[in-house]
């Protein structure tokens, strides 16, 4: 019998970002005791206090700086997997990244995909929060990232990922895996059941939810401006 769980909510936050309810079929991750399925991927703070998801990952195109990482981790009123670079930035700067992340509370911290075995070693030997690696190709050599000391595998293939992920769950049969589930409910129950634990979810930009809210507000305006020439 499905228990049904009470809601509470606020007119102030009946606008809150959902993420799809089909996430909840995959496993999860437990991580120092929290459970986590749902991760969204955002850097912007306003959605990120917004959306309902068990976890944020803040990684972006960008080197990997401490004010970022800081403004996001105490700005989010959500666990926070903190992007420390791997890509051109490398060694020392990555693993003294890592140590601020861990420092300012991120519970995990992200290399990008090209990070190599030698850097991935050092971030291993300094932080106790688990080191989530990026997979973005089935040619990524997955063993050598997890003998390195990656703890959890974060894949993101594009239209490949459940790919990917049903490749290492053959090879990996128990390690954790977080990968991108799409834009759908089937693709993102397809990455579930390829194997994937956890799921991120890319929200809505500002700029899309802005455009549907000011629909509203036209079409509220409209309504009013009717009501008025009708009582006239």
């Amino acid at each position: 019998m499905k228990k049904k769980v009470p809601e509470i909510t606020t007119d102030l936050r009946r606008d809150i970002i959902q993420v799809p309810s089909v996430i909840r079929e995959c496993s999860g991750i437990r991580i120092f005791g929290r459970r986590i399925k749902s991760i969204c991927y955002s850097t912007d703070i306003a959605v990120i206090r917004n959306i309902d998801a068990d976890a944020v990952i803040a990684v972006y195109p960008f080197t990997p700086h401490p004010t970022i990482i800081k403004s996001i981790v105490e700005g989010a009123d959500l666990p926070v997997f903190s992007g420390v670079g791997g890509g051109l930035t490398q060694g020392n700067r990555s693993v003294v990244m890592s140590i601020f992340a861990e420092a300012n509370g991120s519970i995990g911290v992200v290399v990008n995909a090209p990070t190599g075995k030698e850097t991935i070693r050092e971030i291993a030997k300094v932080v106790d929060v688990p080191i989530i690696g990026t997979i973005t190709s089935e040619y990524t050599d997955v063993k050598e990232k997890i003998d390195a000391g990656t703890k959890i595998l974060n894949v993101s293939g594009g239209r490949h990922t459940a790919a990917i992920v049903r490749k290492i769950r053959e090879d990996y049969p128990d390690f954790p895996i977080i990968a991108t589930g799409g834009p759908t409910d089937e693709s993102i129950l397809e990455t579930i059941q390829a194997g994937a634990n956890a799921i991120t979810y890319t929200p809505p930009t500002n700029g899309e939810l802005f455009s549907k809210k000011m629909e509203k507000y036209r079409q509220k305006e409209k309504e009013i401006s009717e009501q008025e020439l009708v009582g006239e």
